[in-house]
């Protein structure tokens, strides 16, 4: 019983080992092309800043 079970449990450590090391391989061959940012396909536009009275009201008060 004792063995069967360190059995397992060594083939089971040597799978997840493999699978880890095949995981690493595969994120590894990835390449970006814009210095490790990835850039999404979405047809969206994001709008980071949109000028209104309050955020010019922040600004006068920031300087």
């Amino acid at each position: 019983m004792v063995e069967a079970r360190r059995g397992f449990l060594k083939k089971a450590a040597v799978a997840g080992a493999v699978t880890a090391v095949a995981a690493v391989a595969a994120s590894g061959k990835q390449s970006y092309s814009s210095g490790g940012v990835v850039v999404g396909k979405s047809p969206k536009t994001e709008i980071l800043y949109k000028k209104t009275q309050a955020w010019e009201a922040y600004y006068q008060s920031a300087k």
